[in-house]
């Protein structure tokens, strides 16, 4: 069966912690299974591990902290600003724990993809794990998972889904094993959607224009 086949798409990634699923999109472009490059990192925070592995690749960084007090809307003009330098095709959230106002994503419209670690319309906002495992321990659910969606404006987690996956909490689960498995899936996911989203005509950069 013949693929289409397309150029290497530029990648600008934000993240704000380890920098795993940063690595993880790393080790798929290096092997040649992801068709794209990153070409910036940018973290919010400093001392996220994940510069250093961005570090380690050659990837160029950015640390982008908000000042006390500063505007969200100015703050993400300016990151704007410094993303776009870069002519991304796709600016990928991973571990960005920062929402995006109108400020940015107005400049990369439907360009934007976020990694969540639960399924659509579950656990938004920044605990979504521990909620989910609270929320088992309950007996309310038996199941959680992950998703990869577009971010087209200010909603918490909710924009148009592009791939999830299901993950079952087992009996004799803790916390910290189920946040094992879910990044692991996290990892095998965001690969996987961004394969597929890059296969897809009605979501390339020149169907967005």
């Amino acid at each position: 069966m013949n693929k289409r086949v397309i150029d290497l798409q530029r990648l600008v990634v934000l993240i704000s912690g380890s920098g795993s699923n940063l690595q993880a999109i790393l080790d798929a472009c290096a092997s040649g299974v992801l068709p794209a490059h990153v070409v910036l990192v940018v973290s919010n925070r400093p001392d996220a591990y994940g510069l250093e592995r961005a570090a380690r690749a050659g990837i160029q960084t950015i640390v982008m902290e908000k000042l006390k007090g500063q505007d969200r809307r100015v703050y993400d003009t300016e990151l704007a600003r410094q993303v776009a330098a870069f002519h991304p095709d796709w600016i990928v959230l991973a571990g960005w724990m920062r929402i995006l106002t109108s400020a940015f994503l107005d400049v990369f419209k439907n360009c934007v993809i976020n990694l969540h670690p639960a399924l659509p319309e579950t656990f938004p906002g920044a605990h979504a794990i521990l909620e989910a495992y609270q929320a088992f321990q309950r007996g309310e659910i038996h199941q959680t998972g992950v998703m990869v969606h577009l971010v087209p404006d200010e909603g918490i987690d909710c924009g148009p889904v592009l791939g999830q996956t299901v993950v079952t909490i087992e009996p004799a689960d803790t916390l910290e094993s189920l946040e094992a498995r879910i990044h692991q899936a996290e990892h095998q996911l965001l690969v996987q959607t961004l394969i597929d989203v890059f296969h897809n005509p009605h979501l390339t950069p020149e169907a967005r224009i």
